[in-house]
């Protein structure tokens, strides 16, 4: 992993864009070092400088969404809920977005209560699988998660107070990730955040459901089947078919839309499908559901050339790159390219160029 430069400190970047809080009868100024660390109590203002009147509004009560799902307040509400109207504004409000991502840096640091500070990273995870930050908070945040994924930091936080016993281990993980260790989520969303920076926000009208909050808090401790190297996901689904040697999501995909009639229309994979109904498709697959319901091809169609541009490192990999465009009118270098390729890459693009002659 590329190590982010020094110059990301997230307290710099705090000095510069801050608000100026103060505390107390005689209104003393809070520290950066306190704004930056977590707290009980509700803020009364926005932590970035702003003069937009809604995310003024909006950054109070998201604090307190944010604290009612790491548990450090009481909610009225079950948690996926509360999960839910929180990416449901970032994902909204685009300027609401840096706001809520500092906030969640705050309440992950200095959190000396374990299951408070999973949460925390946990819920940040989420968020990622919606919206990044801006570009201009990216690099910020992307030093302080990389500074999280020494595991040094999965001793940290496991008691009531910092003089908590900081050697004992980690929770058990069980099956909901409870005890998922910090470093763990650290690394999740680091690399999530680097593709959802090549990405962007979640695509489409419908804002996110309940179903896509509870896939996205599960996918740190069972991965997608989108953004994932080929190996990891053939490793996935070992247990379920394990004498697949394609990809499920490969072979699935493309038999949907033979099945839909798709290789008759000219351009299946130039137009578009329904952005909606590709997501909706995309947390069937992912979930391992055979899709039911379907009946424009351009949805499959869309959702399989999604999942091969999403690879982890393309189907060619980089190391052939060269030699592909030196040699792009050699027939002979071309068949040479594909039986240097790794077996589970080779296997991929010819099943993808027997589907496309079809």
């Amino acid at each position: 992993l590329r190590k982010p430069s020094s110059e990301t400190d997230i307290e710099n970047w705090a000095s510069k864009h801050f608000n100026k809080h103060t505390q107390g009868l005689f209104r003393r100024k809070v520290s950066i070092a306190n704004m930056l660390a977590w707290s009980s109590e509700s803020i009364k203002k926005p932590m970035i400088m702003t003069s937009d009147r809604n995310v003024k509004k909006e950054a109070c009560e998201i604090f307190k969404l944010i604290q009612m799902y790491m548990g450090d307040r009481r909610a009225k509400t079950d948690q996926l809920s509360v999960a839910l109207e929180i990416a449901t504004k970032g994902w909204s409000v685009q300027g609401l977005r840096d706001e809520l991502y500092i906030q969640l840096c705050r309440q992950t640091t200095e959190n000396f209560r374990y299951e408070s500070l999973a949460r925390g990273w946990e819920l940040m995870a989420i968020c990622l699988a919606f919206f990044p930050p801006t570009p201009k908070f990216h690099s910020y945040l992307e030093g302080y998660i990389y500074r999280h994924m020494d595991p040094v930091n999965d001793t940290k936080g496991k008691g009531s107070n910092a003089n908590a016993d900081v050697t004992a281990p980690p929770p058990e993980v069980s099956e909901d990730g409870s005890g998922v260790a910090i470093s763990t989520y650290a690394k999740y969303c680091y690399n999530k955040l680097q593709k959802a920076a090549l990405t962007g926000a979640k695509k489409g009208l419908k804002k996110p459901s309940l179903e896509e909050i509870r896939h996205a808090k599960n996918a740190v401790f069972s991965p997608s089947m989108f953004g994932s190297s080929l190996g990891d996901i053939v490793a996935m689904q070992r247990e379920r078919y394990p004498e697949r040697q394609l990809p499920w999501v490969q072979t699935r995909l493309s038999e949907e839309v033979l099945a839909l009639n798709g290789d008759e229309p000219e351009g299946i994979f130039r137009v578009p499908g329904d952005i909606d109904e590709v997501n909706a498709l995309k947390l069937q697959v992912d979930q391992w559901k055979i899709p039911t319901g379907l009946e424009d091809p351009h949805v499959p169609a869309s959702l399989l050339k999604l999942w091969y541009r999403e690879l982890e490192e393309p189907l060619i990999p980089h190391d052939f790159y060269e030699r592909c465009i030196s040699h792009y009118e050699s027939p002979e270098a071309a068949v040479a390219v594909v039986h240097a390729l790794p077996r589970i890459n080779k296997m991929v693009l010819c099943y993808l160029i027997r589907f496309l002659q079809v």
